[in-house]
């Protein structure tokens, strides 16, 4: 009986992200020997309203574009592998480093063809980049990798690479002035002199009203 090789669904985007996924992908199949690599680039179909009834329709690419798009991820797929070889045998591993490398077009929500082919294939890994933006370019976690960890049958790995992009907005620590006019006023004020002026008067109390004792509506007191 053939034994089934260890499948890794590694998805692209053609990014630094996607790429160091599809590295990584290699990787593990390699430590596995007897694995496959599946390349899966999703095409997305377009949205757009349909000028009489005002509704939204999907714009599914034409056989030329899909044809074109399939070219570009085999010329992509075959440029990565042959770098990996590369390196590969610079570092002194020869021979077959895996079983095979496969690529797949899909069309339609990322995630979710993602996760379907890694369904479809049985596989035992799928290996996604994260371009680990933040702040407001990523005030929703819900990108293509997270939704992948949540929508697959197997586990998810994701790649990220090391180097922090310096325009990250970085959260500052609290003002320990401010923090000690809180502990000193028991909460009663939030912040020291000098940004009492500055954030004060953007901020809305609400205390419980203790007075009458059937109602709980909370009474707004502005500074």
């Amino acid at each position: 009986m053939e034994t089934k090789p260890y499948v890794i669904v590694a998805a692209i985007d053609y990014s630094p992200a996607g790429d160091l996924a599809l590295d990584r992908a290699f990787e593990l199949a390699t430590e596995k020997g007897d694995a496959e690599v599946h390349i899966v680039h999703v095409l997305q179909s377009l949205t757009a309203l349909t000028p009489v009834e005002g509704t939204i329709g999907a714009i599914v690419p034409d056989a030329a574009a899909i044809n074109s798009a399939s070219d570009q991820l085999r010329r992509h797929a075959d440029q990565r592998l042959q770098v990996f070889r590369e390196r590969a045998a610079g570092s002194g591993k020869r021979g077959t480093l895996f079983h095979r490398a496969i690529s797949h077009l899909r069309m339609d929500a990322p995630a979710y063809e993602i996760a379907q082919l890694a369904s479809d294939l049985e596989a035992d890994l799928v290996v996604v980049g994260t371009h680990g933006r933040r702040g407001a370019a990523r005030l929703f976690l819900g990108s293509v990798a997270e939704s992948v960890v949540r929508l697959a049958p197997c586990p998810v790995l994701v790649e990220r690479a090391k180097t922090i992009d310096d325009n990250v907005p970085k959260i500052e620590p609290p003002c320990p002035r401010c923090v000690e006019a809180r502990r000193a006023s028991q909460g009663k004020e939030l912040w020291c002199a000098q940004h009492s002026e500055r954030h004060g008067r953007r901020h809305t109390y609400h205390q419980t009203d203790r007075v009458g004792a059937d109602t709980n509506m909370p009474l707004a007191l502005r500074e």
